[in-house]
Formats: C-alpha cells, structure tokens, sequence
C-alpha cells in the first residue's frame, strides 16, 4: 500500500483533495482512506455499542447491511494504517494527522513535517502531478496485505498451500535487554534485489508465488520487522523456499541494523541478523 496524507488547517479544501486522489487513484488499484476525527466522537453515550464497550468489551464492532464499523481502545494512526493496509488496498490516503511522518500534500501554510508538495487551494491542483508523487512512496506492507496479496497470483488456483515467516524484534538475548532495532537501506537497491530473489525463487519447481518486506526506521521490541511469504503446490515444496528466502534476504540485501540495549547502543555488521 503506498500512502499520502493530505494535510491543513480547517476550511482549507482538505476533504475535497481527497476525493479528487480517490476517484483519480482508482484508475491505478484500490483505494481507502482514513480521517482524523480527532474532535468527534462516533460511538455516542447510550447507543447499544456504547453500552458494550462501557460494559468492558475491548473491541466492540457494529454490523447493518451497508456497514461494519469497529470500536476498540487505545487507537493510534498506526494501528489504522495496519487495519487499511490489511485490507490489501493499493493506496491509503491520510486526511489529516500533521504530526506524523507520512509523506503530506500540504494546504496553505499549515506547518509539518515531510511536506513533498505544497498547495494553495484544491481546485487549482494538477492531479498528474500528485499521482506521480504518491506512485513514487514506498509499500506500506502488515502480513496480511501481504497475504491478501499472494491470494490474487496469477496462478494461485494451482497453489496447495501458503507458508509465512514474520522476523520480531528479539527483546532479551543472552543477559541483554533490547529496547528497541533501527535499521536502514539502500532503499531503490534492496526493493530491487528483494524483487530479485523473488523472482529467481518463484522458478523453483512448485513454486507459485514468492513476496516479502523489511520495515527500517526504528521498530520497538516484540514488532514484526520483516514478513515472507509463499504459495506453493505442496507444502514439501514450501518449506525449503521459505528458509531460502529468509537467508538469501539476510546475505543479499543491503539493509542494517542497530541495536539499541540497555547497555549501550552498536551496529550490527551482518547485512540483516533476525
């Protein structure tokens, strides 16, 4: 999933950008968005949902014909950037959050962080030129986008079974306490040569599919780092290619690894060492 937010002050136009990139990005997959609602509250005192979750219930989720809405506690942007993204859409866009990282499209002056393009007002907008932008992001990936992914291979009616690999953060090691990885890439190159061992796997005989994705930036201990995944004939065939590409991925990608303990903090000279 790649992501962009749209981000301003209020009564800058930032709802009607957003519909203009969702009706222009469904040229190019499919599209969901998530607003900031931060002044509003949906599940409204003494409605039935309310009452549950006043009850005690931690997830709470309401179901009609048209609808499915899910209430749950301790909410942040990342956690809905994983709900989109396990959706398996092709783009999120963000309206709103200005204090985040994500890459913004900015209205008026407002002030924020990763601002890539900066405008006046919607209605004045080169779409192109936005979509172009957002085409350029990087994947966004949880497993089970990764999943939802594979299950629409060209070939995964010939597929027998699906085996995945999720790399975490190692919180204790030995008598160290980790706190918390960061790694680095070389970005174009490691999405390259990760799309290459893919590729070179998905020959092997029964091999129907082959994807994976390595977070960088800073990950805290018990988060999932990297994901892998393969569909294959038979699960005789899987197994193997599934260790392959982990090990592959470890010797062959230039991404690394910083460990931040309680002991201090070093790098990790191991291309990748999950």
């Amino acid at each position: 999933m790649k992501i962009i937010s749209v981000v301003g002050y209020k009564k800058t136009g930032k709802t009607t950008l957003v519909e203009k990139l969702v009706c222009a990005l469904k040229n190019y997959g499919s599209v969901g968005t998530i607003k900031h609602l931060h002044e509003h509250n949906i599940n409204r005192p003494g409605t039935d949902t309310w009452k549950h979750a006043s009850a005690g219930a931690d997830v709470v989720i309401g179901v009609t014909q048209s609808e499915l809405v899910k209430f749950s506690r301790e909410n942040n942007l990342t956690k809905a950037l994983d709900e989109l993204a396990d959706t398996g859409v092709d783009f999120g866009v963000v309206e709103g959050f200005k204090e985040s990282k994500l890459p913004k499209i900015a209205l008026g002056n407002v002030e924020a962080i990763n601002i890539l393009k900066r405008l006046n007002k919607p209605e004045s907008v080169d779409i192109e030129d936005i979509i172009n932008i957002i085409l350029e992001q990087p994947e966004y990936h949880t497993l089970n986008s990764l999943l939802a992914k594979i299950r629409i291979s060209k070939d995964i009616d010939k597929s027998g079974a699906i085996g995945t690999f999720t790399g975490i953060v190692r919180a204790t090691e030995k008598e160290t306490r980790t706190e918390f990885l960061e790694f680095e890439e070389y970005s174009d190159v490691s999405r390259q040569k990760m799309n290459e061992i893919c590729s070179e796997l998905k020959q092997k005989d029964g091999i129907i599919d082959v994807l994976m994705h390595h977070k960088t930036g800073i990950i805290l201990k018990g988060e999932d780092i990297l994901y892998i995944v393969v569909a294959a004939a038979h699960r005789e065939q899987l197994f193997p290619i599934l260790r392959e590409a982990i090990e592959r991925l470890k010797a062959q990608v230039p991404i690394w690894k910083k460990e931040h303990t309680q002991n201090g903090e070093f790098w990790v000279h191991d291309t990748n060492n999950i």
